[in-house]
């Protein structure tokens, strides 16, 4: 069988690879699949190498005490691609792993796209230097991407984004509340921390703080599998208790049940647009991390909808303003003001409009891409045999 190797290293990425494999599936049934991933692309029939987790980490300092662990995953994956010998690589956003990856097995003659482009645009441009001969294929989520990658000579192709196909704007509010046996006059807020262990234990507390302000609102908490044990704990002594969700189904149930959503940057802003949730969105790394980065961005905004609307439709706290005061008070006026609601919706319909591809699904742009990549396999040079 044709074997694809597929390399995701957080929640975001299996989601995606998992879209993935089914379009790829549905046009060649003779595709096998290896490599890295989570519970998603598990279901899809992706035995793991290794846990996922392994590598659901963000920030410079929170990575460092883990490097000697990463350093072995990632031998650890390059010798299993060796052994394996697969028609085509499809590394999964995760640049800090995935681009290593490919750059270690650049002289094995495979195939290699890179899915979810580097976030170059936005800090450390100077990056991309280092990206000829990394990939065949450079899948891009972003419309304004493959202009960027252009002028550095590198070929780029918009798939569009494949959370316009999540599902997240077809939850059932009734049934939510059912569930939860939450009655129809109780405002749900849903409060989103991230999918990596460093960014939910930094951000939960702060999050804890800023509900105790809300006043009376029932709080939902979405619980991806890598940090499931640290939002159980750190929400244990919350007032209110929040309601901790687990199932794909069960959060898009509570998005359309939400008044208002507290959310860490990144595709759980594009999620809740889709389901039409006004929202608030912070974030916040080690200080010294923030330090360093402030010094590298070049984009205003955290928010990929604020980045397509170039302005802030969406209320950005970050660092220093990422206070249970200031989030407290940015929440409240979506909760209090229909109209403020009403605008925000509206401006995050418009950018979503953006994101879809020139035809067909996102998911099926990219599968197109890569089988395009296996068409040419015939013609690469093979790995050397041990």
């Amino acid at each position: 069988m044709t074997l694809v190797y597929l390399v995701a290293g957080e929640a975001s990425g299996d989601a995606l690879g998992a879209r993935l494999m089914a379009a790829l599936r549905a046009r060649r049934a003779d595709l096998a699949f290896a490599g890295i991933g989570g519970t998603q692309m598990a279901a899809h029939g992706l035995h793991s190498l290794f846990p996922m987790r392994d590598l659901a980490l963000m920030g410079l300092l929170e990575v460092l005490p883990r490097l000697r662990q990463l350093r072995h995953r990632l031998q650890q994956t390059v010798a299993d691609i060796e052994e394996r010998r697969p028609d085509v690589i499809v590394t999964i956003d995760s640049p800090g792993f995935s681009l290593r990856v490919l750059k270690a097995i650049r002289s094995f003659g495979v195939k290699r796209v890179h899915y979810v482009a580097p976030q170059v645009w936005a800090w450390r441009e100077n990056r991309v230097r280092h990206y000829p001969g990394l990939w065949d294929q450079l899948l891009c989520l972003l419309p304004f991407e493959p202009a960027f990658f252009a002028r550095h000579g590198l070929p780029a192709t918009f798939v569009g984004h494949p959370v316009l196909e999540s599902g997240a704007d077809r939850g059932d509010a009734e049934r939510f509340r059912a569930t939860h046996d939450i009655d129809a006059a109780s405002r749900v807020v849903t409060l989103m921390p991230g999918s990596r262990r460093t960014e939910a234990t930094r951000l939960l507390p702060i999050f804890g703080s800023a509900l105790q302000r809300l006043g009376d609102v029932v709080p939902v908490v979405p619980v991806a599998a890598p940090v499931a044990e640290a939002v159980r704990a750190a929400t244990r002594e919350w007032t209110p208790r929040p309601v901790l969700v687990t199932e794909t189904q069960d959060k898009y149930d509570a998005f359309a049940a939400s008044a208002a959503a507290l959310t860490k940057s990144g595709t759980s802003t594009l999620e809740l647009a889709m389901a039409g949730v006004p929202m608030v969105v912070a974030y916040r790394v080690n200080p010294l991390t923030a330090a360093i980065a402030k010094r590298l961005v070049t984009v205003k905004y955290a928010s990929v909808l604020n980045l397509l609307a170039d302005r802030e439709v969406v209320p950005e706290m970050i660092q220093q303003s990422c206070t249970p005061d200031r989030l407290t008070a940015a929440m409240q006026t979506l909760l209090n003001d229909p109209a403020a609601a009403a605008d925000q919706r509206a401006a995050c319909r418009a950018a979503l409009a953006l994101l879809r591809p020139p035809s067909g699904s996102p998911s099926d742009a990219a599968a197109d891409a890569v089988l395009g990549c296996l068409k040419a396999a015939a013609t690469a040079i093979p790995l050397p045999v041990r």
